[in-house]
């Protein structure tokens, strides 16, 4: 049981009890009258579902950008992570057969080489085969849509002929769009995007170049485009972010982008994400909706709520309340006012392990300050684990000397 905890359940906000039985929700509500063989004091936290991070990259050793996502899951509450199209239809089997104690779910990259090198994976269209996409998500039903990166970077002179094919392959299945350096644009896009396609790094600068409201992005958003935040390592502009917010155009779903160049900085982690959209104004209700409700609407995900006989996928946190200084990928500053710190996350009624992450890939750029941080952080934890767990006055005699005669 967790007690009087404030309680987001996917749509609002209320002083409630959880109680958990057999790895999934039995009740939630007020004083619930029902004993527990386990409870938890949540007076002060926020209770919610287990954050969903629409977009991540989790294929480590198989991609430029992959990350393992437990270590990262078990102090940020994030207990569904959609992988965004690291795999396409050359190496889906591996990331399907990867294991984690999280919850992943999968987009396909149109391109069959996914996400392997930095960029360009859509040059050759050669790679972007919409019939052999289409036969992979036949084979593996269980796959919720397909990933494309749209920018001149990665499709060349191509336009938005990956999308079309995309499109093509995807079916009923969403589509999510990766936006960056034009061409091609949103404008060019917009007739080939259906509504519950999703377009991610909504809040680009690249994308957006010197204005901070692109036109053809209201009508998308009119259109009942889906826009994700998608922080990433080049994706997110304050200033793009607040004139969209300033024109009613929040954003449907908050996620990190998180891969190798973003984990430690500038995106950091989905709590630090959610501070960002915090300190330009949205309600927390309203981003608590936007990683939990939101994206397992977008994809069909069996997450983001605490709805009896749900699985117990939950997160407890602190609201922090002070001065946090938050930097987007170009060095544009907020000041946000509120953070949540997480105290526990729990997968399937189950608290997540803590586990050590992996050192950074070699080819990942650093900068000095990051490397000295992970070097201190090195040195702290070899502290704690070196230095003796208690002192003599916390262990007992396990094997009494009396007990040989």
């Amino acid at each position: 049981m967790i007690r009087g905890g404030d309680v987001f359940d996917g749509a609002r906000m209320r002083r409630a009890d959880v109680a958990i039985r057999g790895g999934r929700i039995a009740a939630v509500g007020a004083d619930l009258a029902v004993p527990a063989r386990e409870t938890l004091d949540a007076q002060g936290k926020l209770v919610t579902p287990g954050l969903v991070d629409l977009h991540t990259h989790v294929h480590p050793g198989a991609t430029h950008w992959g990350i393992e996502p437990d270590p990262v899951a078990w102090y940020t509450g994030v207990t569904t992570w959609v992988d965004a199209g690291s795999a396409g239809a050359y190496t889906i089997d591996t990331l399907l057969a990867a294991r984690h104690r999280v919850r992943v779910a999968l987009l396909l990259h149109i391109s069959a080489v996914g996400l392997t090198g930095f960029m360009g994976e859509s040059r050759d269209l050669a790679n972007c085969d919409p019939d052999l996409a289409a036969e992979t998500l036949r084979r593996h039903p269980q796959i919720k849509g397909v990933k494309v990166r749209l920018d001149r970077h990665q499709v060349g002179a191509h336009g938005v002929e990956p999308l079309r094919r995309a499109v093509e392959a995807a079916g009923p299945r969403p589509v999510m769009v990766h936006i960056g350096a034009p061409p091609p644009s949103i404008g060019d896009m917009l007739e080939l995007l259906r509504p519950g396609d999703i377009i991610t790094h909504c809040a680009s600068g690249l994308a957006a170049g010197r204005g901070a409201l692109d036109p053809a992005a209201i009508r998308a958003y009119q259109g009942k485009i889906l826009f994700d935040i998608g922080h990433g390592a080049g994706g997110f502009a304050f200033d793009v972010a607040q004139a969209q917010l300033d024109a009613g155009m929040a954003p449907h779903t908050i996620s990190t982008d998180l891969h190798q160049r973003c984990l430690h900085g500038p995106a950091f982690d989905l709590p630090t994400t959610m501070a960002k959209m915090l300190a330009l104004g949205m309600g927390l209700p309203e981003v608590l909706a936007a990683v939990t409700s939101n994206p397992a609407r977008a994809l069909g995900l069996d997450a983001g709520t605490l709805a009896p006989g749900a699985a117990a996928d939950i997160a407890v946190f602190t609201v922090e309340e002070g001065s946090f200084p938050l930097a987007d990928v170009h060095g544009q500053v907020r000041v946000g006012r509120m953070r949540l710190r997480n105290d526990l996350t729990l997968l399937a009624g189950k608290p997540l392990p803590p586990k050590l992450p992996e050192p950074p890939a070699p080819w990942v750029p650093l900068t000095a300050a990051q490397r000295e941080a992970l070097a201190r952080r090195e040195a702290t934890v070899r502290d704690l684990l070196t230095t003796p767990l208690v002192g003599v006055e916390g262990v007992e005699e396990q094997f009494p000397r009396d007990q040989g005669t």
